[in-house]
């Protein structure tokens, strides 16, 4: 407990005069309002993300990487448009203003802000139950934007990174499944500081027909696209089951897939219905598909393909034999109970 006020609280763990601003940031932190010029050309893009306390992480959690993740999810919208950071502004309410929570909460999230040059230029403070609410400030040339909408028949679908080890280390945080500790570090890793793919969406710019980050699941997520596009998918069960890390840990699991395996089965569950990744999952047409590993390959992202977009509606998950697979699939529901 502290008997720290808002602006000293502020003025400790927010300000940082010492640090240079973007061009795009005319005045920061002081006043009413802060104050941004786009670069000439460019248009803003602009997302807002929160972060309840019980509801999207455990009340626990160490603040160093609860501030990575509080800005990490907002960075991912701005690599799911394909634009490049400018400045955030955070509202926060707290229980009370604990010094060592809020230094290691301020450490995790300015350092991630650092990596990408997007400052803290504005924001709330107040007394309440724990929430952090964070809208990022980007810019991308006009008619550049990556969008849910302009993915095609023909297309292939493709992901970013890894899928499903940040829902794997949640249940196994609540005792719903076990890893070895080494391989559990690292899936917790993933769900408490994923890394945003910026540089990735950036250099999808021109290449990719839509986007969206996979917060709340792959199935899910790839569904916006699906629906403001108007088209479905196929996904093949063998190359989604593989972007789950952890995968090897599984009893039983080897590099292929068998659909009457519970260990498979629910390995893939992961996979199509965890949260918590922040990916991108994006469509391109198949004759881009050096460029689209070139763009991974400067990114410093791995990529791979799991799919296809086809005109009806709808997703069919395929096993290795091109039959259907069904089964218990749902992505997160921020209102559900």
């Amino acid at each position: 407990m502290s008997d720290l006020g808002e602006f000293a609280l502020i003025a400790r763990y927010f300000e940082r005069s010492q640090h240079p601003l973007p061009t795009q940031v005319v005045l920061g932190i002081g006043d009413d309002c802060a104050l941004l010029q786009p670069t000439p050309g460019m248009q803003w893009a602009i997302s807002s993300d929160m972060l309840v306390s019980g509801r999207h992480f455990f009340a626990d959690v160490n603040p160093l990487t609860l501030g990575h993740k509080a800005l990490a999810v907002n960075l991912s919208d701005l690599a799911a448009c394909g634009a490049r950071p400018v400045g955030f502004t955070l509202a926060l309410s707290l229980p009370d203003a604990d010094p060592a929570w809020l230094q290691g909460f301020s450490q995790g999230l300015f350092a991630l802000a650092d990596a990408h040059n997007c400052p803290l230029v504005g924001g709330d403070t107040t007394r309440g139950p724990l929430n952090i609410c964070i809208t990022v400030f980007g810019e991308t040339p006009p008619g550049q934007a990556l969008l849910r909408s302009g993915a095609r028949a023909g297309d292939d679908i493709w992901v970013s990174g890894t899928l499903g080890d940040a829902a794997l280390a949640l249940h196994c945080l609540w005792g719903r499944d076990q890893l070895p500790a080494e391989a559990f570090a690292l899936a917790r890793q993933r769900l408490e500081q994923p890394p945003p793919r910026v540089a990735l969406g950036q250099a999808l710019r021109g290449i990719a027909t839509a986007a969206a980050d996979v917060s709340d699941g792959l199935l899910g997520d790839l569904g916006h696209i699906l629906e403001r596009s108007h088209v479905g998918a196929e996904l093949e069960a063998l190359d989604a089951i593989n972007l789950l890390a952890a995968r090897a840990h599984f009893t039983g699991a080897s590099g292929t897939f068998d659909p009457n395996s519970q260990t498979d089965s629910t390995a893939l569950r992961y996979v199509l219905s965890g949260g918590d990744d922040y990916e991108l999952v994006f469509t391109a047409a198949p004759e881009h598909r050096l460029q689209v590993q070139a763009a991974g390959t400067h990114s410093g992202t791995p990529v791979t393909r799991i799919g296809r977009i086809v005109r009806d509606p709808g997703v069919t998950v395929k096993a290795p034999d091109g039959s259907a697979l069904h089964g218990p699939w749902a992505s997160f529901d921020h209102f559900a109970t």
